[in-house]
């Protein structure tokens, strides 16, 4: 095998490696009623719910447990104080590329805009605070949306601004809060 066939084989192997990490189980996403990467979606599956229906009542009331030293707390959005938590969280933990070149840089008054539209739950919008200063180190957001499924509203939410900060990554905290908003929507018959 000459040299520049090592290097092919090597570079090949890699892309295999990529191509079966698309296939990975995914802890939290392999629980939830969306499909996965190798499902295969029949007619027949359409037009149906994806998640056994529920009632109100049979939603836990109270927030889920999160680790001791941190704590639930809803965010006044329209406070600027409050939102310029939301802010400095966001620019500095949420979406960026790769080289961490790009990152979104959303205004406070952008922020402000987005999340309170007209019906909009003041307890859709929350996050983690914790430490000594009472940081926030996480955040989701919910707003309630009209969607038009086969030609009827239907009320739902629209879920947005999923973040947790950097040094809380590991700790998987953003599926606790991905599984808090859905407990906080459905609170309001909204599924």
């Amino acid at each position: 095998m000459t040299k520049n066939e090592g290097k092919r084989n090597r570079q090949d192997e890699r892309k295999l490696q990529k191509i079966a990490s698309l296939y990975d189980t995914h802890n939290f996403w392999d629980t939830q009623p969306v499909p996965k990467s190798t499902d295969v979606v029949n007619l027949d599956d359409f037009d149906k719910p994806i998640d056994v229906e529920k009632t109100v009542e049979e939603i836990q009331e109270e927030p889920l447990q999160i680790p001791p030293g941190f704590q639930w707390c809803n965010v006044n959005i329209e406070d600027d104080n409050e939102c310029k938590d939301v802010y400095d969280l966001l620019t500095q933990n949420y979406v960026e590329d790769d080289d961490a070149m790009f990152r979104f840089d959303y205004s406070i008054k952008f922020l402000q805009w987005a999340l309170t539209p007209p019906g909009y739950k003041k307890d859709w919008l929350f996050g983690v605070r914790g430490g000594k200063k009472n940081k926030l180190f996480g955040f989701i957001s919910g707003i309630p949306v009209h969607i038009n499924v086969n030609g009827k509203s239907v009320l739902m939410a629209e879920i947005n601004f999923l973040c947790v900060h950097r040094s809380l990554r590991t700790k998987k905290l953003a599926p606790v809060l991905i599984k808090e908003v859905t407990r906080r929507v459905n609170r309001y018959n909204i599924w």
